[in-house]
């Protein structure tokens, strides 16, 4: 995955979760507890993007080889 997939993803996973917390009519407990899961998952998809943590085979890499 290249940078400015990288970069397109997280801009579109930004305005999925502003579109989510503007128009969405959640209590707001609700909104918190989504955006804290939307946060660790991009996180931990990051991580596991530039290889620091492996979440069971991902294949999207930055960089390096690809384990086989």
């Amino acid at each position: 995955m290249g940078i400015i997939q990288l970069i397109v993803v997280l801009a579109v996973i930004g305005v999925l979760m502003w579109l989510i917390n503007t128009y969405l009519p959640l209590a707001e407990p609700w909104k918190k507890i989504l955006n804290i899961v939307a946060i660790v998952a991009t996180v931990l998809w990051l991580l596991s993007v530039f290889g620091i943590f492996d979440m069971g085979g991902s294949g999207y890499r930055i960089g390096g080889h690809h384990r086989i």
